[in-house]
C-alpha cells in the first residue's frame, strides 16, 4: 500500500483510521472490537517484550479471526496486525512480569508486576508506526478505575503523552483510552453491548490475561491460574457483570 493510500484511510463516523494495541488480553479485545464499531480502516499492534505470559500473543490471531466473523462490517474494517519485539524492555525490567518470580507488593506500594514506562514505550512505539500507516487514532486499554497502581495507566500520563507524542512528531495524534474509566465489569458489559454474547464468550475462550500465563484451567471468565492479579481482576469483574444483568432481567 503506498503512502499516499494509507493516508486516504477514512473512517464510520469519526474521520480516520485507528491503530490498536492489541496484547491478546480481555482488555485489549474490547477495545478492538470498540475501534471496528468507529473507523473504516482498523490495525492491531502487539509487542513482544519477553513477558512471563507470552502466551497471550498466540491468542491474537484467534481473537482477530473471532471478531472478523462476529460482524461483516468488522470484517471488512479490520486491516493489517503487527507485532513488535522489544526484549530490550524485559532485560531492563526486574518484575514479575518479566523474571519467574513471586507476585508481591513492593516496598513503595507498587506492585512488582509493574513494568517500568511500558505504555510510555508501547505508545511512543505505536505512534511511530501510526505515523506511518496514515492512521491518527491510536487506541489502548488503559485504565485508571479497576488498575494496579500503574502510574503510566492514569489519564494524566496518556494525556502529557499525546502533547509531547503530537510535539515531537508533528501530527495530531488522538490517544484513546475507552475503558479508562471503567471497571472490569463494565468492561464486560461494554463488549456485550458491542458484539452480544457472541463476543463475550470469543472473549472467555480466546483472551488472555493471566500474569502466569497458564491456560490449563478454564473457569466461567475464561482460563487462568485463577489467583494471580489479572485473574482475581477479571473474575470479580466477571461476576459483578452476571449479578448486575441478572438484577436488570429480574427488574431489581
Amino acid at each position: 500500500m503506498t503512502a499516499a493510500a494509507e493516508a486516504e484511510g477514512g473512517a464510520a463516523g469519526e474521520g480516520d483510521g485507528a491503530l490498536v494495541l492489541f496484547s491478546g488480553g480481555q482488555d485489549s479485545t474490547t477495545c478492538l472490537a470498540w475501534a471496528l464499531d468507529r473507523f473504516a480502516r482498523v490495525e492491531t499492534l502487539g509487542f513482544d517484550y519477553g513477558q512471563r505470559h507470552r502466551v497471550e500473543l498466540d491468542q491474537r490471531a484467534a481473537l482477530r479471526a473471532g471478531l472478523a466473523r462476529l460482524k461483516p462490517e468488522w470484517a471488512a474494517r479490520l486491516g493489517e496486525d503487527h507485532t513488535l519485539a522489544l526484549p530490550v524492555l524485559g532485560e531492563l525490567s526486574d518484575t514479575a512480569l518479566t523474571r519467574d518470580v513471586a507476585i508481591e507488593a513492593e516496598a513503595g506500594g507498587l506492585p512488582n508486576t509493574f513494568v517500568p514506562g511500558r505504555n510510555l514505550v508501547f505508545l511512543t512505539f505505536a505512534a511511530a508506526l501510526a505515523w506511518r500507516r496514515g492512521l491518527r487514532r491510536i487506541v489502548g486499554g488503559m485504565c485508571e478505575t479497576d488498575f494496579s497502581g500503574y502510574p503510566d495507566c492514569r489519564d494524566d500520563t496518556i494525556k502529557a503523552l499525546q502533547v509531547a507524542l503530537n510535539l515531537g512528531m508533528e501530527r495530531r495524534f488522538v490517544l484513546e483510552t475507552p475503558l479508562m474509566w471503567l471497571d472490569k465489569a463494565d468492561t464486560w458489559a461494554l463488549a456485550e453491548g458491542l458484539g452480544g454474547a457472541a463476543l463475550v464468550a470469543l472473549i472467555v475462550e480466546d483472551s488472555h490475561t493471566c500474569y502466569l500465563g497458564e491456560r490449563g484451567a478454564r473457569h466461567a471468565w475464561g482460563y487462568g491460574c485463577g489467583a494471580c492479579p489479572a485473574c482475581d481482576l477479571r473474575a470479580r469483574g466477571f461476576a459483578r457483570w452476571r449479578e448486575r444483568a441478572g438484577s436488570l432481567r429480574s427488574g431489581a
